[in-house]
């Protein structure tokens, strides 16, 4: 049976077990080239919330998600649910209870300071991105593992776990050419109503996925620099 085949089982506990690491290294050449030619590609990603009606590959949707699921997580516990929802209805009513929640937001909740941050962005409480994408991925975290029998174990470092898989779910979308925008209505419990998630799953962010409406717009943002962000020692 294949790595892939394999079905998931809790190893809290068990011995430590190594297996033969032997990736084939990569020419320092191609290294460069392939860096080089991600670099630009990932510099072309942007934020959308202007998406077209047309129905996108779900398979490429899939094999995103899957690409997350690589992530590291702690103690390989793999603590993320991702809902893909592609139903028209189950999208209006995300739609709807995000859109209350962001009415109370926009409305004083969220605060100045925070509004103001927001404002070059061009955000308002209308979220149209999440019904007129033609599917949405609901990131959950769980908060521990629970058993068929009821049983409970905590998971370790959830947030930085799923945070990750997250970045590598928007990279993958990307370079597959979707377009994709992380939407954190808050407070989100809504989603586990209305999606019916188990009492160990927290939500974390809502995706919607698909391509750029033929009159997409984005702000006019300018990125820092890599001397910015990145400090040699």
């Amino acid at each position: 049976m294949s790595t892939s085949e394999q079905r998931w089982s809790p190893i809290h506990g068990d011995p430590y077990r190594p297996v033969p690491y032997r990736p084939g290294r990569t020419d320092p050449a191609d290294s460069l080239a392939r860096a080089a030619e991600l670099r630009a590609r990932m510099d072309e990603r942007r934020t959308v919330r202007q998406f077209a009606a047309d129905p996108v590959p779900a398979q490429v949707v899939k094999d995103a998600i899957a690409c997350a699921a690589t992530a590291p997580s702690g103690a390989h516990q793999q603590p993320w649910t991702f809902v893909l929802v592609q139903d028209e209805e189950v999208r209006r009513r995300i739609r709807e209870a995000a859109e209350e929640e962001e009415r109370l937001s926009y409305d004083g909740r969220l605060g100045e300071e925070w509004l103001a941050a927001l404002r070059p962005l061009g955000t308002d409480r209308v979220k149209p991105h999440l019904t007129d994408a033609p599917a949405l991925i609901v990131v959950f975290q769980q908060r521990y593992w629970l058993g068929e029998d009821g049983e409970k174990r905590k998971h370790y470092y959830v947030d930085e776990s799923v945070g990750i898989a997250v970045g590598m779910l928007l990279t993958a979308l990307h370079l597959s050419g979707l377009a994709a925008l992380v939407h954190t209505p808050s407070p989100m419990r809504f989603l586990s109503e209305v999606l019916r998630r188990p009492a160990n799953e927290k939500a974390f962010a809502v995706i919607p996925v698909g391509y750029p409406a033929p009159d997409c717009e984005v702000p006019d943002l300018v990125r820092k620099s890599l001397d910015q962000v990145m400090t040699e020692i």
